[in-house]
């Protein structure tokens, strides 16, 4: 699916995105001017913005989108932009989307120091307008993402993952924050536990095909424009589904070589050599199944809700998920 695509799963809520984008730079104002300087930086790095997107979706095949969803956008938009800065920060990223990175511009200190005053940002619009369902959802999220974020770092130091760690980790990373956005969205327009349930889990769901098809896409997909190349996972040690399958599947031998590259640090001349055996060990066939499988479980996810044009945009949107290239 390319970007047209995208923008057709954005026509449900196209005006509500426009509202929201209005929103959230009122909530970016500082009369610091340091601080000034670095938000308008961010706003020029224009994103997909699909937790947004997932908001107000999920805000309105519950009932509607409202004031509760334009704060729930916000504050998992903040969250989302604050993770992206401290991220860069820990893994010394020289670029973001294929522009130059927060940190590299102004440095570690002001750019953790922007990530903090974002997160703070997203806190209290929650507080301000009592969202306390928000703050206690969105608190869990964090703990989650950070939790998995240490254990993925645990385990790339001693290189035994196995797919039962892998899949907590990519459900506290990355899923997590997906299937607070969808859970926030119905949150703000319903009480109905059974749709804020589905749509929990729709997110969970999707994020985790998300995850792994960018796992996918590490081995198979072409050079990345917005600053992640082939083969980075494996520079830095991180052993995804496919590297597990293949190593789960293959001769002894074999493993033992692959181990013993990830061990001493991938060579940029040893990248092909990894994908070949990921490839040839059916590790890319077994996660594409993984990963439709996932995409099936987030449609059914959707079944108790009436036919709409919401319903079939969230259908698509796992489509594009699932079939994006980069």
């Amino acid at each position: 699916m390319n970007k047209l695509a995208l923008s057709q799963i954005q026509t449900p809520v196209s005006n509500e995105l426009l509202e929201f984008s209005k929103e959230f730079k009122k909530y970016l104002k500082s009369d610091i001017r340091l601080v000034e300087f670095a938000i308008r930086f961010i706003l020029s790095q224009k994103g997909k913005k699909i937790r947004p997107l997932l908001v107000l979706l999920a805000a309105k095949i519950s009932g509607g989108v409202g004031d509760r969803s334009f704060r729930g956008a916000s504050l998992v938009e903040l969250l989302h932009t604050a993770t992206l800065i401290h991220d860069d920060v820990v893994d010394k990223a020289s670029k973001r989307r294929g522009l130059p990175s927060l940190n590299k511009i102004w440095g570690n200190k002001i750019s953790v120091l922007v990530g903090d005053f974002l997160l703070s940002k997203g806190l209290m619009i929650s507080v301000e307008n009592d969202d306390f369902d928000f703050l206690k959802t969105i608190t869990n999220t964090v703990k989650k993402m950070s939790e998995g974020e240490l254990l993925q770092i645990y385990k790339a130091k001693k290189l035994d993952i196995d797919e039962e760690t892998y899949f907590k980790i990519i459900s506290y990373k990355t899923a997590s924050l997906i299937s607070t956005c969808c859970e926030i969205g119905a949150r703000s327009t319903t009480d109905d536990l059974a749709k804020i349930e589905a749509l929990r889990n729709y997110g969970e769901y999707i994020g985790i095909a998300f995850q792994i098809q960018d796992d996918i896409l590490d081995f198979i997909g072409k050079t990345k424009i917005f600053g992640k190349v082939q083969g980075g996972d494996l520079k830095e040690k991180k052993i995804t589904l496919p590297l597990i399958f293949a190593l789960n599947n293959s001769s002894k031998e074999e493993s033992k070589e692959i181990y013993r590259a990830l061990k001493k640090g991938v060579k940029e001349d040893e990248i092909e050599k990894i994908i070949s055996f990921v490839i040839n060990n059916g590790g890319i066939d077994y996660s594409k199944g993984i990963a439709e499988l996932y995409s099936q479980k987030a449609k059914d996810s959707l079944n108790i809700f009436e036919e709409s044009d919401s319903k079939t945009a969230l259908i698509k949107l796992i489509e594009f998920v699932v079939n994006r290239e980069l």
